[in-house]
């Protein structure tokens, strides 16, 4: 028995995370896998009981879980200085990967041939088709490292943040970026800043170090302003792109965006051993809750991504996968990412065509 901690959170998360549920249930009756739900508010669903985001009883319910599914958090831009919605993900999301020490985010970004229409991109450049995996380390950098701090007032009132990474922490997010390409196309892109911040000469030695014990992989270490330009100029370059904390956090939402919706894109946060945390690329919509048009692929990709790191099940998790393919191949697409003449679902009816394709 598997048991995972469901954080559905606010806005569309309980809406896709259902869906998730649903493809799950199916794949539980196919191969007598046997999962064990465990519910748990965060985000502004969590203030609304216990007036704050993270609370205790979540957390131990996920310390009691072998995974971590989660929906999304946040609240209408509008209401965003509301106490409620103030800090939501810095102390709900964040707050998970701190807790867990989840120091290794996997965000794979495929663009599918049948919805190359759907990207940003030149229609000559997104016809290539591109299939990136994004290696972000997640709990060091300039998000986490101190001092950081406003002081003063008037024109002297300053603030700042501190960029710091140990050798440890680049070793071991370079291990996983090149263990990952491994199973892929065996390149990894490493991203820094290295003309310009100390920090970052110093992650480029590391991975350096770090490159010669896979001598199989091609290496190729870049500038991050040059690794944006060339997302758009030429994707299909990359297979696994290894990222700092800010830098990946920037990047893979650039690589969600060419892929033709935010809602096709998932994300599993691990640390040591099995545990991880799995959660959609994208935010909590508040502006289509509850309409039922949301997309809910990426938070079934993420259950899938579940299965293959925390759990170990493969095949299983491919299973899931090629039920996407083979829906979006046969032209059903929920509002985000349909064109005239394709065959318009609802978030509900999509949950269901995936779950019938396993």
């Amino acid at each position: 028995m598997k048991k995972i901690a469901v954080l559905p959170g606010d806005g569309i998360g309980p809406e896709v995370v259902d869906q998730a549920i649903k493809v799950l249930k199916v794949i539980s009756g196919k191969y007598g896998t046997e999962f064990e739900y465990n519910y748990a508010l965060a985000g502004g669903a969590a203030w609304d009981k216990y007036k704050c985001h993270l609370p205790e009883e979540t957390i131990n319910i996920c310390r009691e879980s072998d995974a971590i599914l989660f929906g999304s958090v946040g609240g209408p831009v509008k209401e965003q200085n509301l106490e409620k919605w103030r800090g939501v993900e810095v102390n709900s999301l964040l707050g998970l990967r701190k807790t867990f020490n989840l120091y290794a985010n996997l965000r794979p970004a495929k663009l599918y041939p049948c919805l190359a229409f759907a990207s940003c991109l030149r229609s000559d450049i997104a016809e290539k088709g591109f299939d990136i995996l994004v290696v972000r380390e997640l709990t060091g950098g300039i998000y986490f490292g101190e001092p950081k701090g406003r002081e003063g007032s008037g024109k002297t009132e300053r603030a700042f943040d501190t960029m710091v990474y140990s050798r440890e922490e680049i070793e071991r997010i370079a291990h996983i970026a090149f263990k990952a390409a491994e199973s892929r196309k065996k390149k990894v892109t490493s991203i820094d800043k290295a003309n310009v911040l100390t920090t970052m000469v110093f992650w480029r030695e590391v991975v350096e170090s770090v490159a010669v014990q896979y001598p199989d992989i091609e290496f190729e270490p870049m500038y991050v302003d040059n690794a944006a330009m060339q997302l758009t100029r030429n994707p299909a370059q990359f297979d696994v792109m290894l990222c700092g904390n800010m830098f990946g956090d920037i990047l893979s939402d650039e690589a969600a965006a060419i892929s033709g919706s935010m809602g096709m894109l998932p994300s599993a946060s691990l640390g040591h051993g099995n545990f991880g945390m799995y959660e959609p690329g994208g935010g909590s919509a508040p502006d289509i809750a509850g309409k039922n048009i949301a997309n809910p692929i990426a938070q079934i990709l993420s259950a899938a991504m579940m299965l293959k790191y925390s759990f170990s099940l493969i095949e299983v998790a491919e299973d899931i996968e090629n039920a996407v393919a083979e829906v979006l191949k046969k032209g059903y697409r929920t509002p985000d990412i349909r064109r005239e003449g394709d065959k318009k679902v609802s978030t509900d009816e999509m949950g269901d065509l995936i779950a019938e394709n396993i």
